[in-house]
């Protein structure tokens, strides 16, 4: 219960949150060095340019989404870690990522879910969904889509994955309507597309 005594308690300054964020996001894969394709608008490479760079001047670039339902159908929802530097805490797919500079979109997949979940899988373990074109809802980033059925135990990275929440898709579908403001607008954009859509409630 409140005491009724003011307690002081001493946060810390801007400028130490600040450089402690900087040291999260230089050692748990968030660098603004981290090298990406620029693309055109047909997804065809130019050139390589630092992740920092890209984000800064909005150009085009590639990702990837995982969506993943397990055995009894159910799809697996990523809460992103509140240490990222886009859409921090927000529900999400399964796994997400960028594809790096001279990277494949399958391998890409391939690599960034075992490093959020912990989990190895092959290229043949993921179906191909969706090819997104460029949009502002996607960051401005050609994305590949692709679908996993299993069952695995995940270990999740927590400096890239806050926690994992298994719903239907039907509910998930709902949850969206009802609390848009709960998800990252790459994956309500994705989401709403209907290839997607027939997958997961088929």
């Amino acid at each position: 219960m409140p005491t009724g005594k003011s307690t002081t308690v001493n946060s810390p300054s801007v400028g130490a949150l600040l450089w402690t964020l900087d040291i999260m996001n230089k050692e748990y894969g968030q660098s603004p060095d981290e090298l990406f394709d620029v693309v055109d608008e047909n997804d065809n490479v130019l050139h390589p340019l630092s992740r920092g760079e890209i984000h800064k001047r909005h150009l085009r670039h590639r990702a990837v989404h995982i969506f993943w339902l397990n055995q009894a159908g159910e799809l697996c929802l990523q809460r992103r870690s509140y240490a990222k530097d886009n859409s921090p805490g927000y529900l999400s797919t399964s796994c997400a990522g960028h594809v790096d500079s001279g990277e494949k979109y399958i391998q890409a997949a391939v690599r960034e879910f075992q490093e959020e979940l912990g989990i190895t899988i092959g290229s043949q373990d993921l179906m191909e969904l969706d090819y997104a074109p460029c949009h502002e809802n996607l960051g401005n980033e050609f994305v590949v889509s692709y679908l996993l059925r299993g069952d695995f135990t995940a270990q999740i990275y927590r400096p890239e994955v806050d926690s994992l929440v298994w719903r239907s898709p039907q509910q998930v579908i709902h949850w969206t309507q009802q609390e848009p403001d709960l998800f990252a607008t790459p994956f309500l954009h994705l989401l709403s597309r209907n290839k997607i859509l027939k997958s997961l409630q088929g």
